[in-house]
């Protein structure tokens, strides 16, 4: 059984419930017509009942079992605008306001989260990044202990020996721009949680440069070696090195030369990189060149899981990212 089988089966047994809110999108609806036939999660879908099942028969998606909520419900959406009021409040909202705002499919979709209804978000198909996790950035938040939210991808190559049976996890690649070393070192944290929740085993976290351990001495270098100095305070027992090139943390040969008695290098499952440039082109770069199939963005580091999606995905991604958003529910 490969890694996504994996995922999909220990999704099942957790049987939790994912909000997709984005119903106007036939791709939501065959992806959730094929969560309740595979039994991966509980659907909530976004809208008014009728159009949905409507919109539904028309592309051929059998949503049967999926629960169907509507913003203009006044029973759901009364309370849930109030709840979102007294979130808002203090940056001004106004209870008209949020009235108004709990209407938009993804602020409901958000607030059935942040109040429990739902275990899980999954959104972005039609929507782009900044408008899909805005609600959750104000709603949601960061998880206690992180001030930084970020994304990492998974990444899966047909070669297993590299990361874990060919597993890695690449982060960021999406979110986090221009990094601290504050921001880098909640990164490497909330990854080594991803990969705890995903794959199940010990994180292996490299710390990633254009130096290795002093090869080379700048702003940028340094920037990665107080971000390892600050993940080693704050997460003592986590697996992690650097600063750290590629090759050295992936390659048992080149981490013996260029990083001897590192615990990372060479074997490495984590990969952090410096800034949002290079992990973007870096997971590109292992998809399309290399092989790998690449699987996210993940949105981590948020108290609840809400990812987002490329609009570019398929509805077999919106099942998968949904099973991802099962397992970091827990």
């Amino acid at each position: 059984m490969g890694f996504v089988e994996k995922l999909l089966d220990n999704a099942r047994k957790l049987n939790k419930k994912v909000v997709l809110p984005e119903t106007e999108d036939a791709r939501t609806l065959q992806a959730a017509a094929t969560l309740i036939k595979e039994k991966i999660c509980r659907v909530v879908l976004v809208g008014e009942p009728d159009q949905v099942r409507a919109d539904a028969k028309k592309c051929g998606a059998d949503i049967t079992g999926c629960e169907i909520l509507s913003p203009l419900d006044q029973k759901i959406a009364v309370p849930l605008a109030e709840k979102l009021y007294q979130y808002r409040k203090e940056k001004g909202l106004t209870l008209d306001q949020a009235r108004e705002l709990i209407k938009n499919y993804l602020y409901f979709g958000t607030m059935l989260q942040k109040e429990g209804i739902v275990d899980g978000y999954v959104a972005g198909a039609t929507h782009t990044t900044g408008d899909n996790l805005r609600p959750a950035l104000q709603i949601i938040k960061a998880k206690p202990g992180l001030k930084t939210v970020s994304t990492s991808m998974i990444m899966i190559h047909p070669n297993p020996k590299w990361g874990e049976n060919g597993v890695m996890i690449f982060s960021d690649c999406a979110m986090v721009e221009q990094p601290t070393s504050e921001q880098l070192a909640d990164i490497a944290i909330a990854s080594a949680g991803t990969w705890k929740q995903l794959v199940g085993t010990e994180p292996r976290v490299a710390m990633l440069s254009y130096s290795t351990k002093g090869s080379a001495n700048s702003a940028d270098t340094q920037k990665v070696i107080k971000a390892v100095e600050l993940v080693k305070k704050a997460a003592p027992t986590l697996c992690v090195d650097g600063e750290m090139q590629f090759d050295a943390a992936l390659i048992p040969s080149v981490g013996e030369r260029k990083a001897k008695g590192s615990p990372v290098a060479g074997k490495a499952n984590v990969f952090i990189f410096p800034d949002l440039d290079s992990g973007n082109i870096g997971y590109k770069i292992a998809e399309r060149l290399g092989g790998a199939q690449a699987l996210g963005p993940l949105v981590q580091g948020m108290a609840k899981p809400a990812h987002d999606l490329s609009r570019g995905c398929s509805s077999d991604d919106i099942v998968k990212v949904a099973a991802f958003s099962a397992m970091m529910a827990v």
